[in-house]
């Protein structure tokens, strides 16, 4: 089917306005492919040490000097369920590489921390910063100039952004991106749900949310609700980075370690060839329909931050009116939770990432003629993997999907636009993510009550105070506050609140999650309150619209731009920037780009 005309025009609008920074990207990575092969610019005592490590077997293959050698940036620590399984994968990856007389070595680790055990603590406010430092981790990685070939092993949140940028500084070079798959599904998203629930109303002890959250995470592999790190995975394929539908194959499997294998052997194979290298794949076309792959599934709202930011890295720009104006053309083909009652082993079962590949590439909505990993075009990640007497075989997906509460076709969506809005007014410009909202909610006006720390949020719903209509404003959240700490605690909270019958909604200038849930949240608000935004100068008390239909999110009846303003005296930001390693990151919230801009401190100061 011929592209729709909206993808088809928001595509050109991004090349056009991406014209110059793309033109100076590629030059640079020309430049750095027509230098050479990395291992031959090395001295002899240069490659000497970088080799000297290795086994005899490796040394001798090495010192010939033809051989491919793939540098391996690991994210792994056994912290986080979803990075555990990488502790082996290195030497899946050495042993691929070896079976095709090439060499692979661990080139690097980044950091990788987790929002589940810092969410609603001062680490938090190290999170969104991470991303950027796992990027120049990566570049520290490659820079030894060692490679031919670059794999690059992680997951979770903040880290794949932050791979994908940093590879992308080594764009000249073939990249393929392994994961390590989500853990078996534990207790039913809608009894974790309820348990938080009672939890947050003293209804129930710590002892009992405790069991409830170890009967949901229990085991090495991603958490299994459609998050930021499993919309990652999706998009990794939906870009053309992966191997085909391998984001949600489990880890501790035979199928999880010859898919690995089977990654690497990619790379190398590329790296042979001289083709596809990550700048190639990375384009325009490719960045559309990352962002349209989010929308139809109902991915994470993180990443209308981190898109901007890893589409920038590749000279690409890119902005929320782009995914807003995709947003009201793609169809929504899957409920996963906090969409709906499914996780994502469910959702692989009813057809995955294959099924969504071939129904949004056969009704138009992305770009088929697309370079990836596998070649030209997406039609290779209509297929999904299996082992077959110990041999890895590739099959077409299903053409129908085995649950239509789970997964549906471009024909009969849950309903006929992505969920991922652009709300706009005198507040300034934010994101509310409607998928999981009911239409009836999607809509509040209300006076609001102002806090500036989440503890206060959660003091006056103890006391009792927000059991009204209200508007919840939480401020100087943002990247130069206090780096912009996600907020899902206020989730169990907000649904509670919902549940009594009122009407309530979010207005921040901080994230909330990839689970966000069922109310109404207008988040990442740019300008943020600490850099002169309007957010600022809202008093309690204020009418607050929010409307994630007309796309409204508004102070009524004040004018916060002139001369309303200047009757207020502006509220400052009242967090800490000491403790738990804030203090190190100082430099990042000075130099920090709005959230609108990616919040990124990798490319601030550059014109686009």
């Amino acid at each position: 089917m011929s592209l729709h005309p909206t993808v088809a025009a928001v595509t050109a609008r991004i090349i056009e306005r991406s014209g110059p920074t793309r033109t100076d990207y590629i030059r640079r990575m020309d430049h750095a492919r027509d230098s050479g092969v990395a291992r031959a610019k090395l001295s002899c005592a240069n490659w000497a040490h970088a080799f000297a490590g290795q086994t005899i077997a490796d040394k001798l293959t090495m010192m010939g000097g033809q051989a491919p050698n793939l540098g391996i940036v690991t994210a792994y620590n056994d912290m986080l369920s979803a990075h555990q399984p990488f502790e082996r994968f290195p030497e899946i990856l050495r042993e691929a590489a070896r079976a095709m007389g090439a060499t692979a070595q661990v080139a690097g680790g980044t950091p990788a921390m987790c929002d589940g055990v810092t969410q609603g603590r001062p680490g938090m406010e190290l999170s969104l910063f991470s991303r950027d430092l796992i990027a120049m981790s990566a570049g520290i990685a490659l820079t030894h100039d060692a490679f031919d070939a670059a794999i690059m092993l992680g997951v979770c949140d903040k880290i794949v952004p932050g791979l994908f940028m940093g590879a992308l500084a080594f764009g000249h070079l073939p990249v393929v991106f392994a994961p390590a798959g989500p853990m078996p599904s534990g207790i039913p998203n809608a009894e974790k749900a309820r348990v938080r629930a009672e939890y947050a109303q003293g209804k129930v002890d710590r002892s009992v949310l405790l069991e409830s959250e170890v009967g949901s995470y229990h085991s090495p592999g991603t958490c299994t609700f459609y998050g930021t790190a499993n919309s990652n995975q999706m998009m990794m394929e939906l870009m053309g980075l992966h191997m085909p539908s391998t984001a949600f194959v489990h880890p501790e499997t035979g199928l999880r370690d010859a898919l690995t294998a089977a990654a690497g052997r990619r790379a190398i194979e590329l790296a042979l060839s001289g083709t596809c290298r990550m700048a190639d794949v990375i384009d325009e076309k490719a960045i559309v329909n990352g962002i349209v792959a989010l929308l139809a599934t109902g991915g994470s709202t993180n990443h209308a931050i981190h898109l901007v930011a890893m589409a920038r890295a590749a000279g690409i720009v890119i902005d929320w009116t782009d995914m807003d104006e995709l947003s009201a053309v793609t169809p929504l083909l899957a409920r996963v939770y906090p969409n709906g009652s499914a996780d994502v082993n469910a959702f692989q079962a009813a057809g995955g990432v294959a099924f969504v590949a071939r129904e949004l590439a056969q009704a138009g909505n992305i770009h088929s003629d697309v370079t990836t990993i596998m070649g030209s075009g997406i039609e290779a990640y209509f297929q999904e993997p299996s082992l077959i007497d110990g041999q890895l075989v590739w099959r077409d997906g299903v053409s129908e999907s085995l649950d239509t509460d789970i997964l549906r076709p471009a024909s009969d969506p849950f309903q006929k636009d992505g969920g991922l809005r652009l709300v706009k007014g005198n507040l300034g410009r934010a994101v509310i993510k409607v998928s999981a909202v009911k239409p009836e909610h999607r809509i509040v006006e209300a006076p609001c009550a102002v806090f500036e720390t989440q503890e206060e949020v959660q003091a006056a719903f103890k006391a009792g105070q927000l059991d009204r209509d209200v508007v919840i404003v939480l401020r100087f959240q943002g990247p130069k506050a206090n780096g912009m700490p996600e907020l899902h605690s206020l989730s169990p909270l907000m649904s509670v609140l919902l549940d009594r019958g009122f009407k309530v909604a979010l207005v921040t200038d901080g994230r909330m999650s990839g689970a966000s849930g069922k109310t109404a949240a207008a988040i990442h608000v740019s300008p943020e309150a600490l850099d002169g935004g309007p957010l600022a100068y809202v008093q309690t008390g204020d009418i607050i619209r929010v409307d994630g239909e007309a796309g409204t999110l508004e102070a009524v009846g004040i004018d916060l731009t002139t001369r309303d303003r200047a009757r207020r005296t502006p509220a400052h930001a009242a967090s800490d920037s000491w403790g738990y390693g804030r203090e190190l990151f100082t430099a990042f919230r000075r130099v920090v780009t709005s959230a609108e801009e990616g919040a990124t401190v990798c490319f601030s100061g550059e014109e686009t």
